[in-house]
């Protein structure tokens, strides 16, 4: 049981230092790393299995110190497994905004979009180019009278005020 305890224990250093170069490694080998502490982990876990079996089998004196020894390294495991998930979890995220980012600077913009459905969509109503026109050339004329309304409309409101108060 010692020789497995140790080499398991060796194991989950070398699992540790795995994690460590995690960080640093370039993209394209980032993969291979993740594969590699994925498998290291699920060789501790089946030497924690084996570890579990032979604890059983000690003595009852040194059963206690030999479940607490596995159930501390089975916790420092399973947190390294913990953080092999979340470093994932943010490449993956960290990918997919990326991948947006790229997305949306490909994407072209236009201003005058609106302006040509609407003119899609009347061509397909069967309003011909000239009415459309002669639509347009209405809005803006109806802009003129509107602002001349409302200017209109202030100079009254002021001299109402100003001679009959």
């Amino acid at each position: 049981m010692e020789a497995l305890y140790h080499q398991t224990n060796k194991q989950v250093h070398e699992v540790h230092s795995y994690m460590s170069r995690l960080e640093t490694t370039d993209k394209q080998s980032v993969h291979l790393v993740e594969n590699e502490i994925q498998a290291r982990i699920d060789r501790i876990f089946s030497n924690l299995e084996r570890l579990e079996i032979f604890c059983n089998k000690e003595p009852p004196n040194k059963r206690q110190n030999a479940k607490l020894r596995v159930d501390q390294l089975k916790y420092d495991i399973q947190h390294l497994q913990t953080a092999l998930k979340n470093f994932q979890h943010r490449r993956y995220a960290r990918e997919q905004q990326e991948r947006q980012r790229e997305e949306l600077l490909a994407r072209t913009f236009t201003t005058n979009g609106t302006h040509k459905k609407i003119m899609d969509v009347a061509n397909m109503l069967g309003l011909s180019n000239t009415v459309m026109r002669l639509i347009e050339k209405r809005a803006f004329q109806d802009k003129y009278f509107m602002i001349g309304g409302m200017l209109v409309t202030c100079v009254l409101m002021f001299l109402v005020v100003q001679y009959l108060t």
